[in-house]
């Protein structure tokens, strides 16, 4: 399987995903909300915030998918690798606020590594290469001259 298919599927499935889980946050909040990681609802009217949390993925989605359709593959690798920066702030709040290590690490973690990888891929997959030049000849020994044949 060529590189560029396997790009193209995973980048397909992370936009997908990424529209799944952010509508979630976006239309049910209160059920969703435990799945992030965090110890305790937010207090108050705090579901906002997670209604926040959900525009935020389905707009880093978006960002991704329409590179995806419009065929922008290397600006598409450069954002996600800048847009990786989200899972791993959201890893890092959890963690720092004591809550499920395994919701941080194996969700939030794994989701910014992946999010590398394909960024990384999908740079080695648009690198611009340039040929290799063909030796050039040998040059001509200076003052050579060819021999003439002998006058009788």
């Amino acid at each position: 399987m060529k590189l560029k298919t396997v790009n193209t599927a995973v980048t397909a499935a992370l936009v997908l995903f990424t529209f799944w889980f952010g509508g979630q946050f976006i239309l049910t909040p209160e059920t969703v909300a435990p799945t992030f990681g965090l110890p305790s609802w937010p207090s108050g009217d705090g579901g906002g915030f997670l209604i926040l949390k959900g525009i935020r993925d389905v707009g880093s989605g978006l960002v991704i998918g329409v590179l995806l359709l419009t065929g922008h593959r290397r600006a598409m690798a450069w954002a996600l690798l800048t847009e990786s920066l989200i899972p791993f702030g959201d890893m890092s709040n959890i963690l720092a606020h004591q809550g499920s290590t395994a919701a941080a690490f194996g969700v939030h973690g794994l989701t910014a590594v992946t999010m590398v990888i394909l960024g990384l891929l999908l740079l080695r997959e648009t690198r611009k290469t340039t040929p290799v030049p063909a030796p050039a000849p040998a040059p001509a020994s200076v003052g050579a001259t060819t021999p003439v044949p002998a006058m009788r």
